[in-house]
């Protein structure tokens, strides 16, 4: 069967099918050809695959960014940020970075991140003196910390198939989070005195303070949406509800900038993202469970501990496996597939599964910043009307600060197991 499964899984996906068409019909022919298990399972397993009260906070976290998108809370959140760090050298660079990293704590979305932060910040950056190539792969590099800050839809995927806590993963990311915005920071600023970029005017007190004001609802957000995760106030399927009534009654009742056309461009594309993300993970665990009935991941647990030595080695195998990967489907779809092959060698290894977890999600983020399946190059390409090549070459400064943070938090666990430790542990 695995050899069927394989060749079949190749040939499909080099034709160009979506994923879940490629995962169902793979899974389709296995049991056609090698057992005697009707076809009928396979609706069931997709059934049961999206009969998950967790589930739900997908579409919610998806929805509030889009209607924070479509709102005015990006824009009063870059005005805090530009309030607070604009008036140094690459002042500007740094608020973009902030921004992008406080807007992921709301929306949960990374193409969302760059969208609500890259439309405003692109062209102020540009107008600014900033290169254009600079600012374009800046936007688009930081806007993937919207699956690395929680709320991250990933990561409650990846809770799903793994069967981990949400509230651990999602206090998990907090580290790698603020490393890597940290990292983007410290570049920017090396870079912002080497290139002797130009000081933006500072504001006023009362300027800044008016900034602060008007961004009070955006700033309250995380607070409300992790606070009440972590003190068990709500689930976080609960806090994707409350994220939603929250952002629609600021935007709509408060800020009052939130059009019924936007809303309803809010809701449609809200509703495509996760219909696309709920089949594709629907199929995916219909696979799995394919292939963890014929014993598959207990196959490939005894053969990577007869060969693998350490669990450092395995976490350096898996991460050049998922870049690899990269290049022939989206690392989303591989995480959902293999991650749950993996979990047995996990076990055997000893190596924490939150931890895996958190850098899965690193892989991802370097997935979403390299074609040909990059989602945050095509949002970019989008927002700015430039060719793929030219946005590519935009963030390899970028991929390369990712990679060191990806090193770093592969080999030191305490990056992501710290706060979980204190809080579940």
């Amino acid at each position: 069967m695995l050899t069927t499964v394989v060749l079949t899984f190749t040939v499909l996906l080099l034709l160009g099918l979506p994923i879940a068409a490629v995962m169902v019909g793979v899974t389709a022919l296995a049991l056609r050809l090698h057992t005697f298990t009707p076809l009928l399972i396979i609706p069931q397993q997709l059934f049961n695959a999206l009969d998950n009260f967790v589930l739900l906070a997908i579409p919610f976290f998806i929805l509030a960014g889009r209607i924070m998108t479509e709102g005015a809370m990006a824009r009063r959140l870059v005005d805090v940020m530009r309030a607070l760090v604009g008036t140094k050298r690459g002042g500007l660079a740094v608020t973009a970075v902030l921004a992008c990293l406080f807007f992921a704590a709301l929306s949960g979305s990374s193409p969302a991140t760059v969208v609500a932060i890259g439309s405003i910040m692109i062209p102020a950056l540009v107008r600014s003196g900033y290169p254009e190539q600079f600012s374009i792969g800046l936007i688009t590099s930081a806007g993937s910390l919207g699956i690395v800050i929680p709320p991250s839809i990933p990561m409650i995927l990846y809770a799903l198939v793994m069967n981990v806590s949400v509230a651990e993963l999602f206090m998990a990311g907090i580290g790698p989070g603020l490393l890597i915005g940290g990292v983007f920071t410290a570049y920017v600023l090396w870079k912002a005195r080497r290139e002797n970029w130009r000081i933006e005017g500072g504001l006023t007190w009362a300027e800044a303070l008016r900034a602060v004001r008007h961004g009070i609802w955006a700033l309250f957000l995380p607070v409300l949406v992790l606070g009440g995760i972590y003190s068990g106030v709500f689930t976080p399927t609960e806090a994707a509800a409350v994220s939603v009534v929250y952002a629609l009654f600021v935007e709509a009742v408060i800020h009052r900038e939130l059009t019924w056309k936007g809303l309803h461009r809010a809701l449609v594309e809200s509703a495509v993202l996760s219909g696309c993300l709920l089949l594709i993970l629907a199929c995916a665990m219909a696979f799995v469970w394919l292939l963890t009935a014929e014993g598959l991941p207990a196959t490939v647990a005894e053969w990577v501990v007869a060969r693998v030595e350490s669990p450092w080695a395995f976490l350096l195998w898996v991460n050049l496996l998922f870049l690899a990967l990269g290049s022939v489907m989206d690392d989303v779809s591989a995480m959902l597939i293999l991650s749950p092959i993996f979990a047995e060698t996990l076990r055997r290894l000893g190596i924490d599964p939150v931890h895996y977890g958190i850098v899965m999600v690193l892989v991802i983020e370097f997935g979403f910043l390299t074609p040909p399946f990059g989602l945050n190059l095509f949002v970019a390409m989008g927002l700015t009307r430039k060719p793929m090549g030219y946005v590519a070459r935009a963030t390899l400064p970028f991929l390369a600060l990712l990679l060191l943070a990806l090193a770093v938090v592969t080999y030191v666990p305490a990056v992501s197991l710290w706060l979980p430790s204190l809080f579940f542990r």
